[in-house]
């Protein structure tokens, strides 16, 4: 394969000139993976544009050009990836496929290729299961990463050199990021516009697609009640719904969830985390936080009412968990995703 040339890095403060975002597809790649990232940065050029600054250019390409079919059904047109061994760019994004654990080994030409163009890539991004390519291309060895909370288990066996975060929606690990599954990428997209463009780009840009990234009736877009009943947890199911009733109480324990599961503490903490993957302590932790993004996008409360109602005891607590599992603190969470933001907040952070 011919080498891929050095060019200099882009500036990583202000955009100041456009940049080219360079998507990879592939046959059977996820849909969303590639449209949901791609539609941030629409928005988000379309924002720059309004103000009379420099946006995005969104290019998709494949090996061989031309028409991609998804694992979805939907062709996508790409132009060939040949011309970008020599074509300067910004950014590599990899969409994830939903059998790549299988077909990974169908994807060689392709990884070599990431693999040579991320060195000349100011960063390298992968949404949902593309964490796999980027794995298989060796810009993970050593690295923490993300992906789907259902192949967090095979990405580690496969590559033991990288450190699984099977609970946060989107890591950075110096140029490289990962994400979680599907629309995480949307959440990852948002990341690299506010760290291009800021943060109030960002928020413009996420209030715009409000609608792809809450669910109807206001849940959040990563459900632990939904996610638990789509698990081998059919043993569980009474006891999350149970325990999302009694999230605020202070007397809430790993030994009461025991109790109420009939099962003593020890044989309930090993069946627990063999059948959902996580402890029993980190459940109560994700419900919580779930809980908390919930009354912070949709109620009028204030951020330490939302703590103490939601079981954290304290604010600070919950800003820990928040910077532990979405990297963002509970205020500027609600800033980007509330429908209003209540004014005593607004004239404290102004403050």
């Amino acid at each position: 394969m011919t080498d891929i040339p050095q060019i200099p890095s882009p500036s990583v403060h202000a955009l100041d000139q456009p940049r080219t975002l360079l998507f990879l597809a592939y046959p059977q790649m996820g849909l969303l993976d590639l449209s949901g990232a791609q539609t941030v940065f629409w928005a988000a050029t379309k924002a720059r544009a309004a103000r009379g600054l420099p946006g995005y250019r969104v290019v998709t390409a494949s090996l061989e050009g031309g028409l991609v079919a998804t694992a979805e059904g939907l062709a996508v047109a790409t132009e060939p990836l040949a011309p970008w061994l020599h074509e300067p760019f910004d950014t590599l994004v990899v969409p994830g496929a939903p059998e790549i654990v299988r077909t990974l080994p169908d994807h060689a030409e392709l990884i070599a290729w990431l693999a040579q163009a991320a060195q000349r890539a100011r960063r390298t991004a992968s949404v949902c299961s593309g964490t796999f390519l980027l794995a298989a291309a060796g810009l993970l060895d050593g690295r923490r990463a993300a992906t789907h909370w259902a192949m967090c288990d095979a990405l580690h066996r496969r590559f033991p050199a990288i450190e699984v975060d099977a609970e946060s929606i989107f890591v950075q690990q110096d140029q490289v990021w990962t994400s979680a599954g599907v629309s995480a990428g949307i959440d990852l997209a948002l990341a690299l516009v506010e760290a291009d463009c800021g943060r109030e780009v960002a928020m413009q840009v996420a209030r715009e697609l409000v609608v792809f990234l809450k669910r109807p009736g206001g849940q959040a877009q990563f459900s632990e009640l939904l996610k638990a009943q789509g698990e081998d947890s059919d043993a569980f199911e009474t006891l999350h719904l149970w325990l999302s009733e009694h999230l605020g109480d202070p007397r809430l324990t790993v030994e009461r969830l025991a109790e109420q599961a009939r099962m003593s503490l020890r044989n309930f903490t090993r069946v627990y985390k063999h059948k959902t993957g996580r402890t029993p302590a980190k459940a109560i932790e994700v419900f919580r936080l779930e809980a908390a993004r919930r009354l912070l996008e949709n109620s009028g409360q204030h951020i330490e009412q939302v703590a103490r109602q939601c079981g954290f005891g304290s604010e600070e607590r919950m800003r820990l968990a928040f910077q532990r599992h979405l990297a963002v603190t509970p205020r500027d969470y609600r800033a980007r995703f509330a429908r209003s933001v209540p004014l005593a907040e607004i004239q404290g952070s102004l403050a």
